[in-house]
């Protein structure tokens, strides 16, 4: 099983990612995320034998109690840089609680065996991949004419588990398991 843990986008976030999406698309030929696939990677874990999956959901399960908290969305960047870009993400903003969940995640799956990651965590939502030379001047230009591109921000309050299936033109996500934080289990 191919697994990584992730927070999924809020309804009001998703809405502004598709007209996002909608306008740059016919800006360049390139591989665009489905909206279904967009989220924020904490971890990715990779493979993982299915006989395991208690042990990894109890290991998850034991992280330290933590609050919700807020993020926004803004801004358009590429990895690793825009003269040969390989990704074009939307920034995702957090302060100091997200960056813990991701470390906290690593530490704990770490223990398991789960190879920690060599670069630092960097929040972001993948919009679309440059696999092939192709023109990017339009898509560039309008990159550039939408920033700071504000898309919104919202309370997370919980993570998720997710196993990725390949499927014909993009992978398909499926939420295994969630892992609500502190005072959204109190109100449950």
């Amino acid at each position: 099983m191919r697994l990584f843990t992730a927070i999924e986008l809020s309804q009001d976030i998703l809405l502004r990612l598709e007209r996002l999406l909608s306008a740059l698309r016919p800006e360049a030929l390139i591989k665009w995320s489905p909206l279904d696939n967009l989220h924020i990677t904490t971890k990715f874990i990779g493979e993982w034998p299915e006989p395991r999956l208690n042990e990894l959901d109890e290991c998850l399960s034991t992280l330290d109690p933590r609050v919700p908290f807020d993020v926004a969305v803004r801004d358009l960047g590429w990895f690793p840089n825009e003269r040969s870009p390989r990704v074009l993400w939307a920034g995702v903003h957090d302060g100091e609680p997200l960056q813990k969940l991701a470390h906290d995640t690593e530490e704990a799956v770490a223990k398991l065996g789960i190879a920690r990651e060599n670069r630092p965590f960097s929040a972001h939502l993948t919009l679309a991949r440059i696999k092939n030379p192709v023109p990017l001047g339009r898509l560039r230009d309008k990159v550039t004419e939408l920033q700071p591109a504000p898309l919104g921000s919202f309370t997370v309050t919980h993570f998720a588990l997710f196993r990725s299936y390949p499927g014909s033109n993009a992978s398909i996500y499926r939420k295994l398991r969630e892992y609500k934080f502190e005072s959204a289990l109190a109100a449950s």
